[in-house]
């Protein structure tokens, strides 16, 4: 096991033996299980994993819109294009300004600001998300410092000296400041690295596994938790809430970062997101923590599901 991504899933399982605030039930993880019969690969529906007609721009996409796949704190406030959620809206006008103008390069990147972000994403006449261009622009300015001063302003050679590794890739990503995604709970640090695990996912579906997408341990990977799969698991009733915390939730209240009850609906899906892979193995269903993340995650984009309030909270993890 791949030493940040075991240090995850030890910390979530802990998390998940102390939860005060949300549970795991038994019996619908079982029911759940036994209901898939396959779990499929990704779809390609997800502008990340649809190649531009160079590597370069692929690569450089990839990386770049995972530096901004954040924001799910402001989306409900966010402006999106007809018919997408705020993630899909922010990935495709960050594609769509790729195919006009191309990748930005090192020295561009820490030359952005928040109005850039503004235009770029469509939100320059919506000050209801001035804090998260902010950060997207900050996201992108720390990028471009990063490619500069660690990887001599290259895309290609921040991957590659990974040398193949989904873990190490994660890991020099996360020497950025807002890729930390790193909480305090009950005396102890819960890692979780959503945007930097995702990143090697998306590189993998980008190249169909080949070249610039190709990581040996790519089966390492753990649930990306962010606040659209926990939600989905507990529609499936997999996950319960304790109720005050549902009642907060569905007011629209915003939960703070790092509180316990945030850290702990991040966690628990993940501890049981592992448990379902388990089950699911033990069935002959050919399984991992990163497919079944793409299934519940596509399975959250149903109406049935977004009839339903999640959770909330501001910050540059998810």
């Amino acid at each position: 096991m791949s030493q940040l991504f075991g240090a995850v899933r030890s910390a979530c399982a802990r998390v998940a033996e102390r939860a005060r605030f949300v549970a795991i039930d038994s019996a619908a993880l079982d029911r759940f299980v036994a209901a898939q019969r396959e779990i499929p690969a990704p779809s390609g529906a997800d502008p990340a994993h649809q190649p531009f007609d160079d590597t370069a721009t692929t690569l450089a996409y990839v990386v770049t819109i995972n530096a901004v796949n954040f924001g799910s704190g402001w989306f409900p406030e966010l402006r999106k294009r007809p018919g997408m959620s705020g993630y899909f809206t922010v990935a495709t006008c960050l594609r769509e300004r790729f195919a006009r103008a191309g990748a930005w390069s090192a020295d561009e990147l820490v030359e952005l600001d928040a109005d850039c972000c503004a235009e770029i994403f469509e939100q320059r006449a919506n000050p209801g998300v001035r804090e998260l261009m902010e950060l997207f622009a900050r996201a992108l300015r720390d990028l471009g410092t990063w490619l500069a001063a660690r990887h001599e302003g290259s895309f290609e050679r921040a991957v590659t000296a990974a040398e193949c590794s989904a873990d190490r890739l994660a890991t020099s990503l996360a020497e950025m400041p807002l890729y930390r995604d790193v909480a305090r709970y009950a005396g102890f640090e819960v890692p979780l690295y959503k945007r930097a695990q995702i990143t090697a996912a998306d590189l993998a579906a980008a190249f169909g596994n080949r070249g610039l997408g190709e990581f040996r341990d790519l089966g390492d990977l753990t649930m990306f938790a962010d606040n659209l799969v926990p939600h989905v698991l507990r529609c499936e009733g997999v996950l319960a809430y304790d109720p005050e915390l549902l009642a907060r939730i569905e007011r629209g209240e915003l939960l703070p970062v790092g509180s316990p009850e945030e850290v702990e609906i991040r966690a628990v899906a993940l501890h049981a997101v592992e448990r379902a892979v388990q089950g699911l193995r033990a069935r002959g269903v050919d399984a991992s923590a990163q497919r079944l993340d793409y299934l519940l995650w596509h399975r959250g984009q149903r109406p049935e599901i977004k009839a339903h309030p999640r959770h909330r909270t501001r910050c540059s993890y998810y």
